[in-house]
């Protein structure tokens, strides 16, 4: 549980600092292509610099890592696409409730079965979820990007599940390489052919600073998933991250909140107790 926690931790770090950057970042995809270099330098340290050593597994490692890269790009991509067309509200929503899918994946091909008391803990962390996104009058202008943005994020978490079951836990940290250069190459060739613009000096700073707790939320959730049941991992990691989140804006950036909001966080509350009895 520990490892979950500190994963928690980092994520909300992630959404932290991305607050802060609002209003300095010209070139958003510039930032991410910052991001995705600091993981990738931090991958390349915790494996010693040694990237494709002998090892059985690897290819599988190599292969999930490259898919897992694709797919995290593809999410950022999806959810600035459906921000423009479905507003913020709806994209964030739809980004979170990709949990579902990790859910899925879990139950179904790794026959991870929560009790009673955890199902409806993870009931009442979709509701939270959905309430405290909530927006009167919202409507989509796209529905089948938003389902995309839900199983493009969706499977990306889930990819950390996969390897977890079925790569070798010696090369966990060759994975994350493998994940975060595919995702900066890709974000490389997004930056110059897609004429994104130069890398400024918000940019340059921020894409680092986060990029740290990025990675190593990602090492830790990889890390807690050999302890904790994916079916309790995930609601956690996100509903826990949210109310982390939610609390900072309160707090640190003097944001109110709405009724509907606090008991959005009191089910978070209850959901958490729930998924962890």
């Amino acid at each position: 549980m520990v490892y979950l926690i500190l994963a928690v931790f980092c994520s909300a770090m992630v959404s932290i600092l991305m607050r802060l950057s609002e209003g300095k970042i010209r070139n958003n995809v510039g930032m991410l292509l910052m991001n995705y270099l600091m993981c990738t330098l931090l991958g390349m340290g915790y494996v010693g610099f040694d990237l494709y050593p002998q090892t059985q597994g690897l290819p599988f490692a190599t292969r999930l890592g490259m898919v897992n890269g694709v797919l995290y790009l593809a999410s950022f991509l999806l959810l600035q696409r459906n921000v423009k067309t479905n507003g913020v509200v709806l994209s964030s929503t739809f980004m979170k409730l990709g949990l579902l899918v990790t859910m899925a994946v879990s139950v179904c091909f790794f026959g991870e079965q929560p009790g009673l008391v955890q199902s409806l803990g993870f009931v009442i962390a979709v509701a939270a979820i959905i309430l405290i996104n909530y927006a009167p009058g919202q409507s989509a202008g796209n529905k089948w990007g938003l389902i995309l943005l839900l199983l493009g994020g969706g499977m990306a978490d889930a990819m950390s599940k996969i390897f977890e079951q079925l790569g070798n836990p010696a090369l966990a940290d060759h994975f994350l390489l493998y994940t975060f250069l595919v995702a900066l190459i890709l974000c490389a060739l997004l930056n110059v052919f897609g004429k994104k613009g130069k890398v400024g000096q918000w940019e340059a700073f921020f894409g680092p600073v986060i990029g740290i707790p990025n990675f190593l939320s990602s090492k830790f959730l990889l890390r807690a998933l050999k302890d904790v049941a994916a079916v309790i991992a995930y609601p956690v990691y996100s509903v826990a991250g949210i109310l982390l989140v939610t609390l900072a804006g309160v707090v640190f950036f003097r944001e109110r909140l709405e009724k509907r909001q606090w008991l959005a966080l009191g089910l978070i509350l209850t959901a958490l107790v729930l998924l962890n009895l």
